[in-house]
């Protein structure tokens, strides 16, 4: 679109379905790569992926041109598909339904790219269902506990 500017800066979260740990080390860096092919086939510019074997953050700078839930909805079905065509898990992989997103200024994006990047020492300290209580919860965004993601199995 002529004359249009934005800075529109993402991050979402979501989460394998019923948070299985199932993301291995071996491939995980494999998925960011073809994740951030997909954000930018869509045009939107990928500023950092990372996550655990049960979730992952994304934050991207979102172009206006497509809406959020369906960029997600692209990013989680070929990834999907992509994990079980290349059979990464002995069963079929899912993602659970939903995800988290917030918005961050300009200034804001150095902390969430180094938050982002420390996943693993982060989650030492704390749960993925705290971790993401507490964004919920700083974004002032009201939730039910029942819709939250499925607990551990």
């Amino acid at each position: 679109m002529p004359n249009t500017y934005t800075q529109i800066h993402i991050q979402t979260v979501f989460a394998v379905k019923y948070r299985e740990a199932v993301i291995a080390p071996d491939w995980k860096e494999e998925l960011y790569k073809y994740i951030t092919g997909i954000i930018q086939n869509y045009d939107h510019k990928l500023l950092e992926i990372n996550g655990m074997p049960d979730h992952v953050h994304i934050f991207f700078g979102m172009r206006p041109t497509q809406g959020l839930s369906k960029l997600m909805q692209q990013v989680k079905e070929d990834s999907t598909k992509w994990i079980n065509s290349r059979g990464f898990v002995r069963h079929k992989f899912n993602w659970q339904e939903g995800f988290g997103a917030f918005s961050y200024s300009r200034s804001h994006v150095p902390a969430v790219c180094a938050y982002i990047k420390k996943q693993e020492e982060h989650h030492r300290k704390k749960t993925f269902l705290t971790e993401y209580k507490e964004l919920l919860t700083a974004f002032e965004i009201e939730f039910d506990e029942a819709y939250l993601f499925k607990p551990l199995i």
